[in-house]
């Protein structure tokens, strides 16, 4: 008899669940073999839209970006007398700036919280965004921020009686988490009909609910700008939610690795750094851990596991033990670290690679802006879908009519009803969305999280195999 089955695993792995890796994609993995054998399906293509994973969709990486890597990880290359022909000058120099500082190049050890002449890059980027100077030493490099945010939860989580409030729908990097450390979830719910929002009252609401069930509140989760939701918090809220941390004892974790993709004119993005520095010395006592990522924006380097978090308003003791954390992961990746330290101090005016930058980045924001709006409205001309704004992030998450039909033949298959439909949706279309069932939803409401970043020229396919299956599904039905 094996060691190992599922009865004998780690009963907390076992409970935790992460939909956007789920069994709709695996379901899509087992179509994409078929495809790649020959087979005849009723689609030729995957369309993977359960993901924020950029390049997979075709989006571009920004030049400059990979001219300093290639010239960091080939040996001699940075100094080879043709270099000048193929890298531009700013690359070459940024190059050789990271091999001075990172003794060992990308395939040594590094310290434990991250090479310091990035942390200082990070710290640099911190102080123009927010307006306030940023330590190094609160710095901590990691392999995306999911890293990060793992390693929080699993400081604030010592047994079932330990819950943190998180928003719903999440990012179910969270339940997952806090589930495989024993943790407990108070979820808070946001307000769909408010575009979203987070409404104090609600927020009170949780955490007494939780305390009422027996658990020690410890910390509240804000992603923003949102996922899935895409909303983005107005100064004035987030205020709100740094005076009930400060009230409630509330560690303040601030997911902001979206902070680039605001598409809306009258939203910008605002950091809880900044908010909480602006409202004075008397809330230095309120302790805010913030994520941020080479992943999304538009960087969009997934693939190579680049965040970092930044730690206020801890105490020493608590640092220490942070940084013990880490230290037994011995560092994050290299090429990581460099990603965080391009996207942090990107080309300037005047830098040779400056204009090939701006155009990059700004086409990839535009792009991506347009598809936002072209997938709302389609989705909103649906029989019995509604879909808010897609005000920043990577997804639109339009709420759907499952006629009671559908949802008695999912019940049937033990299946949510949203996740029915998704799987539906694949099986005629080839596209892969994740149910909101995924990230929790109010109960009787039924939703579905599709990116917007098939390329510009996909996105009418995408709606139009989307509107044609959700015809056929509400007549079929009915």
């Amino acid at each position: 008899m094996s060691v190992l089955n599922k009865a004998t695993f780690n009963p907390r792995v076992v409970s935790a669940e992460y939909a956007v890796r789920g069994a709709i994609v695996l379901r899509s993995n087992e179509y994409q073999k078929q495809l790649a054998a020959g087979a005849e399906l009723p689609f030729d293509k995957i369309i993977p839209c359960n993901i924020g994973n950029p390049q997979i969709l075709g989006q571009k990486p920004i030049h400059f970006h990979r001219e300093v890597l290639a010239l960091v990880n080939v040996p001699g290359l940075v100094d080879h007398p043709e270099a000048p022909s193929i890298f531009k000058e700013d690359a070459i120099a940024r190059a050789k700036h990271y091999l001075a500082k990172i003794p060992g190049g990308t395939g040594a050890y590094g310290h434990s919280k991250g090479h310091e002449v990035i942390r200082h890059e990070v710290c640099d980027f911190l102080e123009r965004r927010d307006g306030y100077p940023a330590d190094p030493e609160t710095i901590f490099l990691t392999d995306g921020a999911s890293q990060a945010v793992q390693g929080i939860l699993r400081a604030l989580i010592r047994d079932e009686n330990d819950g943190i409030l998180v928003p719903i729908p999440q990012y179910p990097l969270y339940s997952a988490t806090i589930a495989m450390n024993g943790g407990s979830l108070c979820g808070y719910y946001l307000d769909e009909a408010a575009s979203w929002g987070t409404s104090t009252d609600e927020l009170k609401r949780a955490i007494e609910a939780g305390r009422e069930a027996g658990k020690e509140v410890r910390a509240l989760v804000v992603i923003n700008p949102g996922n899935p939701t895409g909303q983005c918090l107005s100064e004035n809220n987030m205020r709100d939610i740094v005076q009930i941390c400060k009230d409630e004892k509330l560690v303040l974790m601030a997911d902001e690795v979206y902070q680039e993709n605001v598409y809306t004119e009258d939203k910008h993005f605002v950091s809880f750094k900044k908010v909480l520095k602006d409202m004075g010395p008397d809330f230095d006592d309120v302790e805010l851990a913030s994520f941020h990522s080479t992943s999304k924006g538009f960087t969009g380097e997934c693939g190579r596991r680049g965040g970092y978090m930044e730690l206020v308003n801890f105490t020493a003791e608590a640092m220490e033990q942070f940084y013990k954390m880490v230290s037994v992961n011995l560092c994050s990746n290299i090429e990581g670290q460099l990603m965080v330290g391009m996207m942090t101090n990107p080309p300037v005016e005047g830098d040779a690679s400056y204009e090939s930058y701006i155009s990059q980045r700004d086409g990839v924001l535009e792009s991506l802006k347009r598809r936002a709006l072209k997938l709302v409205a389609a989705f909103n001309e649906l029989e019995g879908v509604t879909c808010n704004a897609a005000e920043g992030a990577m997804y639109t998450f339009p709420k759907i009519t499952v006629p009671e039909k559908a949802c008695e033949e999912a019940k049937e298959r033990g299946m949510a009803p949203d996740a029915f439909y998704a799987t539906a949706l694949l099986d005629a279309t080839g596209i892969v969305v994740v149910p909101g069932s995924g990230f929790g939803q109010e109960d009787g409401t039924y939703h579905f999280r599709s990116t917007i970043l098939p390329p510009e020229e996909a996105i009418d396919e995408v709606i139009e195999k989307t509107s044609k299956f959700h015809a056929e599904f509400m007549d079929k039905y009915r």
